[in-house]
């Protein structure tokens, strides 16, 4: 990979204005998250617009809205965007979520969200943004999602396992519900790092699995590979 820009099987995403490059969480989640039958998805914090992207290949039927703070990174979204095949099917905002008013409900709202609560702070700003809690709290998405996701509608967003759990406990105490959770391991025989977690405001089915990176380095387990080969050039 080079460090300015990032080569996917059907698209380039370019990273070398925005703070936060492309990596494995943003792949994942937007690999992973359930886009059966959705017709709106909203990518919270897009960053490179990474995901928005992602969800467009998936689903040739879905309309993405994308919503970014930092005027850099909208802008090289924008970029990423215009050169993709779905351009059309892909809408980008630039501002706070917390005021962001669509005249609809999305179906799926997908968030790599900020995780650093109380750790310190980096000298570059807009990294800082993407990074830490600062404007966007744990508690401000699920407030945000709250309105803007349809009754029926998905929230999915992945976190560090501790900031996960923590994460989880705010979502049941304001009555979401965890349809889905899935551990991902750096490799078989160690512990998971992140947590992919699907929730809603209706009760549904309570689905509990693991994926695996690696099996060693540079070697990628079967259920990786299974969930990324349609966006890694090498699987």
């Amino acid at each position: 990979m080079a460090n300015d820009y990032f080569q996917f099987k059907k698209f380039t995403i370019r990273q070398d204005k925005c703070a936060m490059k492309v990596g494995t969480d943003g792949v994942l989640l937007g690999a992973w998250a359930n886009l059966d039958h959705a017709k709106r998805l909203l990518d919270i914090g897009t960053g490179t617009g990474l995901i928005a992207i992602m969800a467009a290949q998936r689903n040739s039927e879905l309309l993405a809205d994308a919503i970014e703070i930092d005027p850099t990174a909208f802008g090289q979204a924008l970029e990423n965007v215009n050169n993709t095949p779905w351009q059309e099917r892909i809408q980008l905002f630039q501002g706070q979520v917390q005021t962001f008013t669509p005249e609809y409900q999305y179906d799926v709202i997908v968030c790599n969200p900020p995780f650093f609560i109380n750790s310190t702070k980096t000298p570059e700003r807009n990294r800082t943004l993407a990074r830490h809690c600062e404007t966007l709290s744990h508690a401000d998405i699920l407030q945000v999602c709250d309105h803007l996701l349809d009754p029926e509608g998905k929230l999915c967003v992945i976190l560090p396992i501790i900031e996960a759990d923590h994460f989880i406990e705010l979502a049941l105490t304001k009555k979401w519900f965890i349809n889905k959770l899935t551990n991902v391991c750096p490799t078989p025989t160690k512990p998971p790092k992140r947590k992919l977690i699907e929730l809603s405001k209706a009760e549904d089915t309570h689905i509990e699995d693991s994926i695996i990176i690696e099996i060693e380095r540079h070697i990628y387990h079967d259920t990786y590979i299974e969930l990324t080969k349609d966006f890694y050039l090498k699987l």
